[in-house]
């Protein structure tokens, strides 16, 4: 008796089981859950990169040869002029021919303050984080002839600026660069010039454009001795001969006009 119930209660439970699996197979189903993320336009401004490697994760701390101490900070975004090279032509002996002077390559101080081994071409940096490809467009305008109110001969006078040789770089993925003019001659009228043009649907991200590379030229210093130089040849200052020259420092101001408005120029 107790052996046939043994028996009995097994095949129940065998039974039971075959069928709560049936019923699970039967039952097995499928959901879709979602996932999202969102985008905004980024206000903040963007920090300096090598122009050579401009990777916005390794930025880097440009130094203005004509004001050392001066601030290093661009424009806030979400479309920004992030740096701008300011021109040092050097010091150089008054001359009564034509000269042509090449701007010093652009330097760089590391995180303590002193300065870096690095040296790059003079450059210009653009963010565009707006999210919407919609083009911009790079100017620059010089602000008078290089003058100094404090001398005799105020005004060097038939003095030109050249840009040339632009390289265009960004770590941006898939997009489509902007258009860098080839050659700009700066009008000391104040007539803008454009630098870089961006249409629709390019430009969106950080991008840099240097002008030439660094060359290493040997210069006369006021000693008359050899002494070598890292300058830009891309970026020259042609001065006149005929111009009268005192042995002052002569400065002037670019101004670097961004609009949101896309060209076609370059």
């Amino acid at each position: 008796m107790k052996k046939t119930t043994w028996v009995f209660l097994s095949l129940a439970v065998l039974a039971a089981t075959s069928v709560a699996t049936e019923v699970s197979a039967a039952e097995a189903a499928s959901y879709t859950s979602n996932g999202a993320v969102d985008f905004i336009p980024n206000t903040d401004p963007t920090n300096p990169v090598n122009p050579e490697n401009p990777d916005p994760e390794n930025p880097v701390n440009p130094m203005d040869p004509t004001d050392p101490d001066g601030p290093n900070s661009g424009t806030n975004g979400p479309l920004s002029i992030d740096y701008a090279s300011s021109l040092d032509f050097g010091v150089n002996k008054i001359s009564n021919k034509n000269e042509v002077y090449y701007a010093r390559a652009q330097g760089y101080l590391n995180d303590d303050g002193t300065a870096s081994t690095l040296k790059t071409a003079n450059y210009v940096q653009i963010t565009d984080n707006r999210g919407s490809n919609a083009g911009w467009r790079l100017s620059v305008k010089q602000n008078g002839q290089f003058k100094n109110d404090a001398t005799l001969n105020k005004e060097l006078t038939g003095s030109v600026i050249t840009l040339t040789n632009p390289v265009v770089r960004s770590n941006a993925f898939g997009v489509s660069a902007p258009i860098a003019t080839s050659a700009i001659t700066l009008n000391a009228a104040g007539a803008e010039s454009v630098v870089m043009t961006a249409e629709n649907q390019t430009g969106a991200g950080t991008w840099v454009n240097a002008w030439g590379t660094v060359e290493t030229v040997t210069e006369k210093d006021q000693d008359n001795q050899d002494v070598l130089a890292d300058v830009t040849t891309a970026v020259a200052l042609s001065v006149p001969g005929s111009t009268p020259k005192d042995a002052v420092s002569y400065t002037t101001t670019l101004t670097w006009v961004l609009s949101d408005t896309p060209g076609t120029e370059g």
